[in-house]
């Protein structure tokens, strides 16, 4: 009988590998989530993964890097392993447990809602996402773990809705992120959200074009059982997220019967495009150490082309030193990227100022 040719204790990525660093777990009760419109925990998980060496020195001090989750995206899902592939905490542990980068501290960060997501922003629609990311989570960490306390030190990654969230927290909060890396991230919506909208209008056709009788038969069986679940649970959230008045009612850009853009209302998700974004925060986008953005060459939602443009439009500012890199992928399974955008920012980030 033939040996296989990777023997499974060289490669066990079947099961838990114990890690050379430490993966603690904390819970953050938060004020600014508290009384959120949707009435979602208030106490939320936060991860806090120390490299290998944390405990030998203790007057080391370390940059940090906060990771957050594209949509449908929420902390304990770190954990699911894929087939043959570590999971993305034993991943990180490998980079720096093999001296591939410089030590950091990474900090995986929750922003679950009933919808899914919450887009990493303020919005009376779904909660202070964005706040609690900044103004709580920031402090808890740097409070509790010897981090380098600083912008110049401090980075934010993620993938999708988490690369969008990754794009525009350094644009608005520079005083404290320093460096991004962006996987997929939600950009140039004129490609990425508009061709969806056609889909949730026919969707919605089962319904009669209403969202209301959505959610109901939604809450009525297993979620995510129907093929059109995810675009009209993503693009209601993502709504929820954009344009939501004051008093929580949610604005479609489109209409529902034809899908014919609605320009007020599509106004304010194309003030969130980040491409859009850059020259409004050009000084911050020119005080960052680090910009990664990467894309599938056949992403389902052309977010390759979303990090081409956000780079030009980088460019058209003066910053040209971005490492941006397109591959053969779609917009899943591409988590084997995140190491690199990890690395890239730790090298980064570790140097002095």
């Amino acid at each position: 009988m033939a040996e296989p040719p990777i023997h499974w204790s060289t490669y066990p990525h079947a099961y838990e590998r114990a890690l050379v660093g430490r993966l603690e777990r904390e819970v953050i009760v938060s004020e600014l989530l508290a009384d959120n419109p949707l009435g979602d925990p208030a106490e939320r998980p936060v991860g806090v993964y120390v490299p290998p060496g944390y405990d030998d020195d203790l007057e080391r001090r370390y940059p940090s890097v906060y990771v957050i989750q594209g949509y449908t995206g929420a902390l304990p899902m770190w954990d699911n392993r894929s087939p043959f592939r570590p999971t993305f905490p034993e991943a990180v542990d490998a980079l720096f447990a093999g001296g591939d980068a410089p030590a950091c501290i990474v900090v995986f960060v929750d922003a679950w809602t009933a919808y899914g997501g919450s887009q990493f922003v303020d919005s009376p629609g779904t909660g202070r996402y964005h706040s609690y990311l900044c103004d709580e989570v920031v402090p808890f960490v740097d409070a509790r773990y010897r981090t380098l306390a600083s912008a110049a030190h401090r980075g934010i990654a993620g993938k999708s809705s988490g690369g969008f969230g990754a794009m525009i927290t350094p644009m608005l909060r520079p005083d404290l992120f320093g460096g991004l890396a962006s996987h997929a991230g939600d950009a140039l919506y004129e490609l990425s959200y508009i061709q969806g909208f056609g889909n949730v209008v026919r969707a919605l056709r089962a319904y009669d074009g209403s969202y209301e009788r959505f959610w109901e038969d939604f809450a009525s069986r297993a979620p995510m059982s129907k093929e059109t679940d995810g675009d009209l649970v993503i693009t209601y959230g993502v709504a929820a997220a954009f344009s939501a008045d004051g008093d929580g009612t949610v604005h479609l850009p489109f209409d529902l019967q034809t899908g014919r853009l609605v320009d007020d209302v599509w106004a304010r998700w194309l003030a969130w495009d980040p491409v859009r974004m850059v020259p409004a925060h050009a000084d911050a986008l020119r005080g960052l150490r680090a910009i990664y953005l990467d894309g599938g060459t056949r992403d389902e939602w052309y977010l390759d082309l979303g990090a081409l443009a956000f780079r030009d439009a980088l460019a058209e500012i003066g910053i040209t030193d971005v490492a941006c890199e397109l591959f053969d992928a779609t917009h899943g399974g591409i988590d084997y990227r995140y190491p690199g955008g990890l690395a890239y920012l730790a090298q980064r980030l570790t140097r002095e100022p």
